[in-house]
């Protein structure tokens, strides 16, 4: 049953996408809004951590803005204002990829480094960073393409981020276009 839900979902999604006469900045809201409501919920009841929740919905609100901004720039070609939709979920899978590397939620003695390596798995959260720590203080990188394509879509996206927001603080009614209904004729 949740799997015909989350079809129906998926199917009223692409059929509000495909219209004509939903605004874009509608559109917008309604394809990044719910993954960032799920990690709000999550971070909020789950980890008690209702601070960092409402830092992450402040984010997406500025988020929100600088993607309007890049989807109503008159000048760029719409490949570039999509790849964004692309390069941020590539982000957070790469980080994702990268942070449990190391695995040490497993049974002791299976993660990577202690079968392979003979160390202690590490990772920080930012930057991504996965490594297996040695008794003699040595370390040896995990995930490190994970990294890598984590930091080039990290890079793009900030840029694309960034032109979007350049592009409301230049002209602010381009916020609000991007909330209108097209014309029709």
């Amino acid at each position: 049953m949740t799997g015909f839900l989350v079809l129906l979902g998926f199917s009223a999604l692409l059929y509000l996408l495909a219209l004509p006469r939903v605004p874009p900045g509608i559109k917008v809201v309604v394809l990044t809004a719910p993954p960032v409501v799920a990690l709000m919920w999550l971070v909020n009841e789950v980890f008690d951590r209702r601070a960092v929740a409402a830092g992450i919905g402040a984010v997406y609100l500025v988020v929100l803005v600088a993607l309007n901004g890049l989807v109503g720039h008159p000048r760029l070609p719409a490949w570039t204002k999509l790849t964004v939709f692309a390069t941020v979920p590539v982000t957070a899978l790469a980080w994702l990829l990268v942070v449990t590397a190391d695995d040490t939620v497993k049974d002791p003695g299976e993660d990577p480094c202690t079968m392979r390596y003979g160390g202690v798995g590490v990772s920080e959260v930012f930057p991504p960073r996965a490594y297996c720590r040695y008794e003699g203080g040595g370390t040896h990188d995990l995930a490190t393409g994970a990294q890598f394509v984590f930091w080039v879509c990290f890079v793009v996206s900030l840029v694309l981020l960034t032109a979007g927001l350049w592009q409301v603080a230049r002209d602010p009614k381009t916020l609000l276009r991007q909330f209108r209904r097209p014309s029709t004729g």
